[in-house]
């Protein structure tokens, strides 16, 4: 299959390898200069070398497109986005006159993006489609080269409109992942495990930021009795939330242990913390003012405040972390936040009609 991916960081750069280990024709396309600039420029001059090292073994590829030309998107049959979600709209913005009918936009993860796909494109016949979490954990380690520290053993989509269903499945299955298909788009973007994990992790994490710089081991470190008090109280506040909007209630290490283990037997609490303890864990965040709390927050905490909100669903814990976020970094993350208004309440409702049977299918 042609596949475009856009956004050339971590995942980005992994997952574009990996589809062209397993024989797809990838395009992979940096859509600003805010990081990541030495492994691009790596890619450009290489034909797009990359060496993926995982469990100690290393694999060669060439990814068959590195660019900045989002004109390239036109040719493919599944674009994945791959940059933070704080920037979805503005780039969902972007690519809207590259966008033909009968393309799969995959959101990786969504957010609930699917709201800014039908606010500018909606007058293109688009298969969207919303994953929970990136399906390979990694680091560019130096450029051209990508560690990976684990693969998702299933990963939970989500699809909108569901009458594209069927055909969307069997064209995304070629990927080689394994996928899961949920009931709707609204599971896949507020079980998003950072949600939870990294606005409750990076927030109590920030005395020890600042005192190590980052040379700490956040979800092995920060989640004591105490702290994960607090991560289930905010977990709760979602579950209602997911429970008013028609979905099941699934607790954040019931959905984390279905993406991690195949075995249905294992406790959820432990599986967490058997993640959380790998060898080779990623240090940090290495600064208060990092994705966990500047993406998380606004995209995640505020998009579950303002669905509270307008459903009747108190959020209190929800509501305090974006407070306390907020005046740590001296900025109402509110006013970037995805709130109702920003999304479009007409989208969200559209959304919302398709949330039907309450159960992974």
């Amino acid at each position: 299959m042609r596949i475009s991916i856009l956004g050339a960081g971590h995942a980005g750069t992994a997952v574009a390898a990996d589809l062209s280990l397993r024989g797809h024709e990838v395009t992979l396309i940096k859509t600003s200069h805010a990081m990541h600039n030495k492994n691009f420029n790596y890619l450009i001059n290489t034909d797009g070398a990359v060496r993926l090292i995982e469990k100690g073994k290393a694999q060669l590829t060439n990814i068959a497109n590195v660019t900045r030309d989002l004109s390239h998107i036109s040719e493919s049959e599944v674009i994945i986005i791959y940059i933070q979600t704080n920037y979805h709209e503005q780039l969902i913005k972007r690519i809207k006159s590259y966008l033909r009918d009968g393309q799969i936009l995959l959101l990786n993860p969504g957010y609930l993006s699917t709201a800014y796909v039908l606010k500018y494109c909606g007058d293109i016949k688009l298969t969207v489609v919303e994953a929970q979490s990136s399906f390979i954990d990694c680091r560019i380690s130096e450029p051209g080269t990508v560690n990976i520290t684990f693969r998702n053993k299933r990963n939970p989509l989500g699809v909108f409109p569901a009458s594209h269903r069927q055909e969307c499945e069997a064209k995304l299955n070629k990927l080689g992942f394994p996928f899961v298909y949920l009931t709707s788009v609204v599971e896949a973007a507020l079980h998003n495990p950072n949600l939870i994990v990294h606005t409750v992790g990076g927030i109590m994490s920030i005395p020890r930021v600042e005192k190590t710089k980052g040379e700490y081991y956040m979800y092995r470190e920060v989640f004591t009795p105490s702290v994960w008090n607090i991560l289930e109280e905010l977990d709760n506040e979602k579950m209602n939330v997911m429970e008013k909007l028609g979905c099941k209630r699934i607790p954040y290490v019931e959905a984390c242990k279905f993406r991690n283990t195949l075995d249905d037997t294992r406790d959820a609490k432990e599986v967490f913390f058997w993640y959380a303890s790998m060898p080779d864990p990623l240090k940090g965040p290495t600064r208060v003012d990092s994705r966990y709390i500047t993406e998380d927050v606004p995209q995640g905490l505020v998009l579950l405040e303002t669905l509270g909100s307008e459903y009747k669903v108190d959020t209190p814990i929800c509501s305090s972390l974006i407070d306390i976020a907020s005046a740590a970094l001296g900025r109402d993350l509110r006013s970037v936040g995805r709130t109702l208004e920003r999304l479009g309440k007409d989208n969200l409702e559209r959304i919302l009609q398709e949330v039907g049977a309450r159960a992974y299918v």
